[in-house]
């Protein structure tokens, strides 16, 4: 993770790539959850991007459930790739089922219901 290549003339956004480099290494082992990962600035420095985009990309790991960031206990992994990734999809059915003006407890009842 520390020797992340990001590619500055690629269409994704810095964070976006900055996140990627991040779940790549809970993929792959390197970071496992309990563990905590170096300071936002250690990481943005190692990069070579902003304090801020590297905020921007824990945060989004964060809402994804892969991070947990609390004051004075730093950042530490507490989910894998596939609770992300199951996460994410309950939030995209969640606003599917919002849009269609389902409420929350009649999706939960559809989910209760299915085979």
């Amino acid at each position: 993770m520390l020797d992340a290549k990001l590619d500055r003339s690629d269409a994704a956004h810095l964070h976006e790539q900055v996140a990627a480099e991040i779940r790549r290494a809970i993929a792959d082992g390197e970071a496992k959850p309990g563990e905590r990962l170096p300071p936002a600035r250690h990481l943005a420095a190692v990069m070579g991007v902003n304090t801020n985009t590297v905020f921007k990309a824990l945060r989004a790991l964060r809402d994804e459930g892969l991070l947990e960031m609390a004051p004075k206990r730093g950042i530490r992994v507490v989910g894998t790739p596939a609770q992300s990734e199951v996460r994410s999809r309950v939030a995209e059915l969640l606003q599917l089922a919002r849009r269609q003006g389902y409420t929350r407890a009649e999706l939960l009842q559809m989910i209760s219901d299915a085979p």
